[in-house]
């Protein structure tokens, strides 16, 4: 499919600078670029290639000033990098979908199954599983008994959903992941034996909520384990049970909270941190890659680095002290030497 400067302006609401009837039917990065090829630019780290960029059209936000002559056609948005997530949004619509259902699927006789479902082959449909329309569930994936999956949800290869957990409208689980497997619960005996406390609770993840590769989330003990509207979760993502993670939260990779914590809503967490159990977090906190969060954390639209965690203005005091360290040590052996040279002479 190919689109003009013009077209691709109207669609976003936005205004042409260059030749409107240029076309484009591919994208690329801006230090990649080629004729045919729409491409954006958001950070101000980029901004160099604009001028050397061979794509024919380029996103720009509506403040961006040229420095340079540039020989591609700009489209002015009011956000570069949204505007561009709404064309691939349309881009991937455009392409053909999956539909029907492939032999060597199950689907017990029980389940209540909405329209237009994909299902693909050796998937697995368990006893009173309710699913809505235009869903799509790819090979292998495993839905447990009583699953209730909501409308225009994508399950894809390999995912596993065990019994009783609920998935909103407009889910996106990507491969490998895990929803309702058990959490760790554990009592120690007298003997140093532990003993599995079962793990009765579920997983709910409320509309929007977009799972990556690989993740797991963990039934609740008693109750419920619940990702709110519009949580996005990275691969290897590790959620334990009977965590809340308010709304439009967002965890990259490898990041993991233990038990019973409360995350508040739009909250961004980098890749690795990691959250002990039984915390609050309030709304908007925000926590560099590799944060340790030992305790609550109360003021919304905190900022935290390190570990353990600290406000980001006293964890760069902190590090500007780090780094001087080595040169510290050896002053402080070189006034030792010096002190106990005078202990010397003193009492000669």
């Amino acid at each position: 499919m190919e689109f003009s400067a013009q077209a691709i302006a109207q669609f976003l609401g936005g205004t042409v600078e260059g030749n409107p009837d240029v076309k484009v039917k591919t994208v690329a990065k801006i230090e990649e670029g080629h004729p045919g090829a729409l491409s954006f630019l958001a950070n101000p780290k980029y901004a160099n290639y604009i001028y050397s960029t061979l794509s024919s059209i380029v996103l720009v936000n509506n403040d961006f000033v040229a420095e340079q002559p540039i020989s591609a056609t700009l489209v002015r948005v009011s956000n570069a990098y949204e505007a561009f997530a709404s064309l691939l949004q349309l881009y991937a619509q455009s392409k053909k979908q999956k539909t029907g259902i492939e032999p060597n699927s199950f689907i017990h006789s029980s389940a209540a199954i909405g329209d237009n479902l994909y299902l693909g082959a050796f998937a697995y449909i368990s006893e009173n599983v309710k699913i809505g329309k235009n869903v799509k569930i790819y090979p292998n994936a495993y839905i447990g008994d009583n699953v209730k999956i909501g409308d225009n949800c994508i399950i894809y290869p390999s995912v596993s959903i065990y019994e009783d957990c609920v998935i909103g409208n407009d889910c996106v689980i990507h491969a490998g992941a895990v929803v309702g497997a058990d959490g760790f619960g554990f009592a120690s005996g007298a003997d140093t034996n532990y003993k599995k406390v079962p793990q009765i609770g579920n997983v709910i993840l409320e509309d929007h909520v977009e799972i990556g590769a690989n993740t797991t989330i963990d039934r609740a003990t008693m109750g419920s384990t619940i990702l709110r509207k519009g949580v996005k979760l990275d691969d290897h993502v590790h959620i334990a049970h009977n965590v809340e993670v308010g709304e439009n939260t967002v965890m990259a990779a490898q990041s993991g909270v233990a038990g019973s914590t409360k995350i508040g809503k739009n909250c961004m967490f980098g890749g690795q941190v990691g959250i002990s159990p039984h915390l609050k977090i309030a709304d908007g906190v925000k926590a560099g890659a590799q944060a340790g969060i030992p305790s609550d954390i109360k003021k919304a639209g905190s900022v935290v680095l390190g570990s353990p965690a600290s406000e980001i203005s006293a964890q760069k005091r902190s590090m500007a002290v780090y780094k001087n360290l080595p040169e510290m040590r050896s002053r402080i052996s070189d006034l030792e030497k010096i002190v106990e040279e005078l202990k010397r002479k003193i009492s000669e």
